[in-house]
């Protein structure tokens, strides 16, 4: 990082994760706030194409602009993605989504951006394994990148978030539904928004250690179920 300094932090994060793209080697980023994935799809993109992007979280991050008018922010890097064609946005999920809402237009930006839309409330209502399969039968065929706001889970197992939001999953449903994506193909992932000056007793720490330990078993399964007999 170059602290203080956006665009070079973001030319360093894509030259860093480029060479691993082009060798083939699947990036675990580590945040850090949700503005990292930006660059990384960027070096990710440049291998792979337009990618489907499964996105945990409890906000959109598609606003045009955020912090003063600001492009480029942790609440851009999905509007942003898709402009630049690293994203497409119609094979793509965002989940978890609840209030309290920025503006009334937090969600339908999305819509309008061609991204499907999962409520927390719609989550939880129509159960955790519904949503997985609707996952999996979305995502079938596409090369993904999974992007885990650490926000999409209630407060009370994550106090250690830079925006957080009540109402949402327990960390067991979130690892449940992560366990029960076996099948994805994974090109990269990221686990964000996780600031240790909030955390308390390194809980929050403990989850988001956990969670990237489950997308790195995703990986290990899609390569097992994908090697040659």
């Amino acid at each position: 990082m170059a602290p203080g300094y956006l665009p070079e932090s973001f030319e360093r994060i894509e030259a860093a994760v480029a060479p691993l793209a082009r060798r083939g080697v699947i990036p675990l980023g580590l945040g850090g706030d949700h503005s990292i994935t930006l660059p990384e799809l960027r070096a990710l993109g440049k291998v792979h194409g337009p990618l489907a992007i499964l996105q945990f979280d409890s906000h959109t991050d598609t606003w045009d602009t955020y912090f003063a008018g600001q492009k480029h922010s942790a609440g851009t890097a999905f509007r942003r993605g898709v402009e630049e064609g690293w994203i497409d946005a119609r094979a793509s999920i965002q989940a978890g989504m609840r209030g309290s809402l920025f503006t009334r237009s937090d969600v339908q930006q999305s819509v309008d951006l061609g991204y499907e839309v999962v409520t927390t409330d719609e989550m939880l209502d129509g159960g955790i394994e519904t949503l997985a399969g609707r996952i999996r039968e979305k995502f079938r065929g596409r090369k993904v990148f999974l992007s885990f706001d650490m926000d999409i889970v209630d407060p009370a197992f994550v106090p250690g978030v830079q925006t957080p939001e009540a109402g949402g999953p327990t960390a067991r449903e979130i690892l449940r539904l992560l366990r029960s994506l076996r099948g994805l193909n994974l090109v990269g992932a990221d686990v964000v928004e996780m600031n240790p000056n909030y955390d308390a007793g390194q809980i929050t720490a403990l989850l988001a250690a956990t969670v990237g330990a489950e997308i790195l078993a995703l990986i290990a399964a899609w390569r097992h179920d994908t090697r040659p007999s």
